[in-house]
């Protein structure tokens, strides 16, 4: 869920900084609605001052919903909902409460919602008709959605800290433990007590100190982590995780505050083993991965040294030349292996790929050059990062074709050029030599282009073309990208 950002720019005169406090708030509230037993929905003034426009909107999982229509983007004139109005106008909340169950409230409440001293929004509290008030479990989650209401109208809601330790708001599904101002747990739901038994509790949880209780369930050695400690002191907000050799259980917490007085905490405690685990695997399964990179490259890079070894004891210039070739070849893959061996998943950035070919290709342009007549080569454009596979032989078609362009153009300068457009990756080797030879052929040319074109062709279905005049040489190739490939 989030906030309708249009109809705030649209229908009010709400700064960045307003929005992004009510955009945070939105981001936690969910907690507000499950403890609630209530819908709430997020009110703000128009520009006029003609009335509220409503823009987030979110319903409980502990109850029956009160507010089945979806009323983000309504419009409510001044008076049409007094308790709003109140809100608004006053900046102190406005709570309805039935005098047969004083803890459960009635109708619709109003919690303004303020930043520097203004009122920027008000949130309206919609009790559900049907509450599932039955027991304990409920009036806690009652008492502590009046202790947050509380704190957001003092502007202490939601906790900075909590937000940025997590990437999803706790949900009261999970277990939950409140802590008196000492840091003792004064209730703990059936899901937190089991979440803890498979961290090995044996012992009832209510009365003892949560912090205590972490040290001993955890049983590690050395100084118990600090952000542990804190949150589960109920001294800060944050999330942490309890690991025993058994279990991991991710613990959140909330301070709760009235004014400059501590009122306790809550803790949301979720059994995090197979999520952990699953994520452990795919860690220890990336670095095998990179690991078996690193070696390709390793190993390429040994033929490589090979073939220029070979190369050197060859006893004629075409010899040399293939291998010399060759060793090119097995180079620019070596140079994808260990860009993948040196990066997270299966992506390469492409263009220091490229750069890198470009240094190989130019360490071998001397040799078929007029002395101090090497041409320059440069890249021109970007690709990003694409797929390890798709990178591999755009890798080796960037290589041929500019050890072509070296061999064969007698240029002074040599661009290798990347573009994306409508039809995919489009790769471009330019040069400013000596153009096509009369008759040129392009289906009968040598081996470099004859691989340029079954890669292009075959393996990635796109185009190869060579168009040259006495100006220069070019040779293009469009690479179609689609889901599965990119």
């Amino acid at each position: 869920m989030a906030i309708s950002r249009r109809l705030v720019a649209e229908r009010t005169d709400l700064g960045v900084a307003d929005v992004e406090r009510l955009a945070s708030l939105v981001r936690q509230w969910s907690l507000l609605a499950d403890l609630g037993l209530s819908d709430l929905v997020l009110w703000v003034p128009t520009w006029n001052d003609g009335g509220l426009v409503a823009v987030a909107q979110v319903r409980p999982t502990t109850a029956p919903t009160a507010v089945p229509d979806d009323v983000v983007g309504e419009f409510s004139p001044r008076g049409r909902h007094p308790s709003l109005d109140q809100a608004v106008a006053f900046g102190r909340a406005v709570a309805l409460r039935d005098g047969r169950t004083p803890e459960a409230p009635v109708g619709t409440g109003a919690y303004p919602v303020r930043l520097g001293g203004r009122v920027i929004g008000v949130v309206a509290r919609h009790a559900s008709a049907e509450p599932r008030v039955a027991g304990r479990l409920e009036g806690i989650y009652l008492a502590t959605a009046d202790d947050l209401l509380d704190m957001l109208v003092e502007g202490r809601f939601p906790v900075d800290e909590a937000e940025a330790a997590s990437a999803s708001a706790p949900r009261v599904g999970d277990g939950l433990v409140r802590l008196d101002p000492q840091g003792r747990v004064e209730y703990a739901s059936p899901n937190a007590v089991s979440a803890l038994r498979r961290l090995g509790l044996a012992s009832d949880v209510v009365g003892s100190s949560f912090a205590d209780l972490v040290v001993r369930l955890s049983r590690r050695t050395g100084p118990v982590d600090e952000v542990l400690s804190v949150v589960a002191s109920g001294r800060g907000a944050g999330r942490a995780d309890i690991e025993t050799a058994a279990a991991i259980v991710t613990l959140h917490g909330i301070p709760l505050r009235r004014g400059a007085a501590s009122v306790g905490a809550i803790l949301f405690l979720q059994d995090a083993t197979d999520l952990r685990r699953r994520e452990r695997a795919l860690v220890s399964k990336d670095a095998t991965i990179r690991e078996i990179h690193h070696r390709v490259k390793n190993n390429l890079q040994t033929v490589a040294a090979m073939l220029r070894m070979q190369a050197r004891r060859a006893s004629s210039p075409e010899a040399r030349d293939a291998l010399a070739e060759a060793e090119l070849r097995v180079a620019a893959i070596a140079v994808v292996h260990e860009s993948l061996s040196t990066e997270e998943g299966e992506r390469v950035d492409f263009d220091p790929v490229v750069d890198r070919i470009i240094a190989l290709v130019g360490d071998l342009a001397p040799a078929y050059s007029p002395p101090g007549s090497a041409p320059a080569l440069v890249r021109e454009g970007s690709w990003g990062t694409l797929p390890g596979e798709l990178a591999t032989s755009l890798a080796m078609v960037a290589s041929e074709l500019l050890h072509n362009a070296v061999e064969h153009a007698q240029a002074r300068r040599i661009v290798v050029a990347l573009d994306r457009d409508g039809a995919g990756l489009v790769m471009r080797v330019v040069d400013d030599g000596q153009g096509l030879p009369a008759g040129f052929d392009p289906t009968a040319t040598g081996l470099g282009l004859s691989i340029v074109r079954s890669l292009v062709a075959d393996d990635l279905g796109g185009t190869f073309e060579v168009s040259g005049t006495g100006q220069g040489t070019t040779a293009t190739i469009v690479v179609p990208t689609d889901g599965a490939r990119e």
